[in-house]
């Protein structure tokens, strides 16, 4: 049922709770459990007064499409075609790469309703920023046990698009708070978290093992992801597994030090993957291109873990 107020829509399986913001980017509000009256949030909710200000940086999470993370500049050339994103879209701390790309930034359409499961829709009409038409869905099942993702993007142009898609998850960073997931390498960030080389790094190491993210600081993107990750809060003695299906096949971390939260995101591209393309192969930046008509689709879950 949708919440007129908050312009939330409310799906329910067992004792789990989904809550989603259309109009915020078709953003999650919140995901958790109510069990013997007490709620356990297993995304960071977002506030009704962040939903109010469509504070998009405060959502629980948000799909990336038509591109993952940052483009450098905002500027990048494919099939004759310019990307030129324009100054105000959010960036990273240098204010100069745009990240996350359109979606987020869009009020979506509910295309579909029930207890369990939403559709929601996206059309985007080409401009000088994009330079090419396309739709995009994301579909959220819910049962007892977990949540079901699936976004996908279809190029409505007339030429072949560049693609990316992803979703990214704020979990709670609680004290203790545990990451395990395996890659193969890690691509090093220079001050403005742009990609600067590709290496099997000692956070690659620290994560396969498992690792208290508290020890880390991190915002990186992974390569050779294994399409899997646990988190486990100790102290509530509660953990998640996540999991993706390809094209979902790299993972970043985001963890600021000190921060409330930490961000573990299954995406199909790494940072700039349409600049490093002509450098780097398909299984170090990742990318699609999509034909006209064509469309890109990956799921991911959210399961509670044993």
């Amino acid at each position: 049922m949708k919440d007129n107020a908050t312009e939330r829509v409310q799906l329910e399986a067992g004792a789990l709770r989904l809550e989603l913001a259309p109009a915020v980017g078709g953003a999650v509000a919140a995901l958790y459990d109510v069990q013997d009256g007490a709620r356990f949030d297993w995304l960071r909710p977002a506030t009704d007064d962040a939903l109010s200000r469509r504070d998009l940086f405060a959502m629980a999470s948000f799909a990336l499409l038509p591109w993952c993370n940052r483009i450098r500049e905002g500027h990048a050339h494919f099939g004759g075609r310019e990307i030129a994103i324009r100054a105000g879209h959010p960036a990273g701390p240098s204010g100069r790469h745009p990240l996350h790309g359109i979606g987020w930034m869009r009020p979506w359409r509910v295309a579909q309703a029930a207890p369990a499961r939403t559709l929601l829709e996206l059309a985007v009409d080409a401009d000088a920023q994009w330079p090419w038409r396309f739709e995009a869905s994301q579909s959220f099942e819910l049962d007892p046990s977990g949540l079901r993702c699936t976004v996908a993007l279809t190029n409505r142009d007339t030429a072949p698009m560049p693609a990316g898609i992803g979703h990214h998850p704020y979990f709670p960073h609680r004290a203790g708070t545990r990451l395990q997931t395996t890659t193969a390498a890690m691509w090093r960030g220079d001050s403005e978290v742009m990609p600067v080389g590709l290496e099997p790094t000692a956070e690659v190491a620290r994560l396969r093992h498992g690792v208290r993210l508290s020890e880390l600081d991190l915002d990186n993107n992974f390569t050779g992801w294994q399409h899997a990750a646990r988190i486990d809060w100790p102290g509530s003695s509660r953990a998640l597994e996540m999991s993706a299906d390809p094209p979902l096949d790299f993972f970043v971390l985001y963890c600021p030090s000190g921060a409330d939260h930490f961000c573990a995101e299954p995406v199909s591209q790494c940072t700039d993957a349409i600049n490093l393309a002509d450098r780097y192969g398909p299984g170090e930046v990742g990318g699609t291109v999509l034909a006209p008509g064509e469309t890109l689709s990956g799921s991911w879950t959210l399961r509670s873990a044993r």
